[in-house]
């Protein structure tokens, strides 16, 4: 039985799971312009902020950006150690802590502090990681 070929999207993806430095050199920029993004949208100043009429939209992009944040800091290891996953994890609880901090400090931002943007933001980061890690073991099997 063949196995079904594979897309060059596919392949693209797969390549950043090899122990390859130079793809590792890739992701591990993507996970830093990843960060930077990060910083940039939870810091600016709420009037510039689009008003979405969504329910719950703020927690969805919340959400989104942590689990992305740990998924690409993850794939950026050369090898990895379940001390690891609980590590990255760790990280996007306590970047999305330390955002949370500073909009309730920065008033000048128009921004305050939201326990539930945290609580959005260590979810995303724990699916980040699980997300990664069971990409991770799929990619081994192959």
């Amino acid at each position: 039985m063949r196995q079904p070929m594979s897309s060059p999207l596919d392949k693209a993806m797969w390549k950043f799971f090899s122990d390859s430095t130079v793809n590792k050199k890739r992701a591990r920029l993507l996970a830093i312009l990843w960060t930077l993004l990060i910083f940039f949208l939870c810091f600016l100043p709420a009037s510039d902020v689009p008003k979405v009429n969504v329910p719950l939209m703020d927690k969805w992009v919340h959400f989104i950006l942590f689990g992305v944040f740990s998924f690409l800091w993850l794939l950026s290891f050369r090898s990895f150690a379940i001390r690891d996953l609980f590590l990255i994890f760790l990280a996007s609880v306590s970047l999305g802590w330390l955002v949370e901090f500073f909009q309730g400090v920065l008033t000048f931002l128009g921004r305050s502090r939201d326990n539930m943007d945290i609580l959005a933001d260590s979810i995303g980061g724990l699916l980040g990681v699980i997300v990664f890690y069971a990409t991770h073991r799929l990619q081994k099997k192959k």
